[in-house]
């Protein structure tokens, strides 16, 4: 049977979301028998040839810019990467082209699907808001790309309402947009512990950078009224591992601020469940998969009031929702998370019951049903509304 392809901005040997959820879906498709590729972004990394019986096609992507320069480099380079895409078209002859966080990868994706008349199926991960170098504010050729891909796509589906919202700056309708909610392995092994980690300690994971709102978390610690043998761990790296060093230095906390780095899966596992408490106070986030590494443990979870948590996460109850950009209301959910074992116990009960509505296979089930509409839509003519968007007879 003919695959179907995850198209991945990003996959192994990189580590975040994205790269998770692909490789998720790809495993999950696999055990049912469905035979699945990954392609991804030629980054220069040295991305395995497979990963768990999954084939892995590395592709370039490249994009031209404005200057000379970059569209004479263009030049050379695009007839090279189109024989590429041709021949892994050639090579997989896949069945659908599901693209996953729109980026470099969009473009080649939405052409390779036409050229091979192929149903195209598009995900957001927020990439549209949450991209640490605010790509989609600064090009506007990545902008057109979106919303030629999103006429284009049979099927369009978020990870958030919050990020279904955002494609309407690109013109997709939000209600036509489907929103698939991230899942989680609940039964993921757990791992060794780093080195150095404190007895008792609130945690926060992701990269660091900006968006992440790790300052605010700092800001917050140091205002809480917290016993002096809780820390706190941000794991992760990323380039605002200064600006949170930084900050505790100046809040007068440095001592209990620790950054272990990169965490590998079963040190997550590991960590997040002995963690006092896991908090995440992001400027904005589109989903929060980090909400469901907490209620994996069992752990009470903090989440902020920005973005996809509100959506999933029932405040006072799964979770507290907080502003992090109010220090005092931050600090006082910490100091409740930590102070009051009787409510966070309850919380990170109910936290824990609820995972089982973000599985693996319920994100699967709705991205193959996803798949059918896409290939039944092309097998029905297409007409073009007056706003340009597809629609099938």
């Amino acid at each position: 049977m003919a695959p179907v392809v995850l198209v991945s901005s990003s996959f192994r040997p990189r580590v975040g979301g994205v790269e998770e959820h692909v490789l998720n879906v790809a495993r999950t498709l696999r055990a049912r028998g469905t035979d699945v590729v990954v392609w991804t972004v030629d980054q220069g990394d040295d991305v395995p040839r497979q990963v768990d019986g999954v084939p892995v096609r590395v592709l370039p992507c490249p994009m031209p810019a404005r200057s000379v320069r970059s569209l004479a480099s263009f030049a050379l380079r695009a007839p090279v990467a189109a024989a590429r895409w041709a021949a892994a078209l050639l090579r997989d002859r896949p069945r659908v082209l599901h693209v996953h966080c729109f980026g470099p990868n969009g473009p080649w994706a939405t052409a390779a699907a036409a050229l091979a008349r192929r149903p195209l199926v598009l995900t957001a991960h927020g990439e549209t808001f949450m991209d640490a170098h605010r790509v989609f504010d600064t090009s506007a050729l990545l902008r057109r790309a979106l919303s030629t891909a999103l006429r284009r796509a049979d099927v369009v589906t978020a990870c958030s309402g919050a990020a279904a919202q955002d494609l309407a700056r690109f013109g997709a309708d939000p209600d036509a947009v489907e929103v698939v909610f991230n899942g989680i392995d609940a039964t993921e092994p757990a791992g060794d512990a780093p080195p150095g980690l404190p007895r008792r300690y609130v945690l926060a994971l992701g990269r660091l950078v900006e968006n992440k709102g790790f300052d605010l978390l700092v800001e917050a610690f140091a205002a809480a009224r917290l016993p002096q043998d809780v820390h706190l761990v941000v794991a992760g790296t990323g380039p605002a591992a200064r600006t949170v060093l930084d900050r505790a230095a100046a809040r007068g906390v440095a001592d209990r601020v620790h950054l272990p780095g990169r965490l590998d899966r079963g040190q997550v596992v590991t960590v997040t469940a002995a963690a006092v408490a896991l908090v995440v106070p992001s400027r904005v986030e589109a989903f929060g998969i980090v909400v469901l590494e907490g209620w994996r443990a069992g752990v009470p979870v903090v989440a902020t009031t920005h973005g996809g948590p509100p959506e999933f996460v029932a405040d006072g109850e799964t979770g507290l929702l907080v502003d992090p950009t109010d220090t005092a209301a931050l600090a006082a959910a910490l100091e409740t998370v930590v102070g009051d074992p009787a409510t966070a116990g309850r919380i990170g009960r109910a936290g824990r019951a609820r995972l089982a509505d973000f599985t693996w296979d319920t994100v699967v089930d709705r991205y193959e049903a996803g798949y059918r509409r896409a290939e039944s839509r092309r097998r029905k003519p297409r007409s073009r509304r007056r706003d340009g968007t597809s629609t099938s007879r």
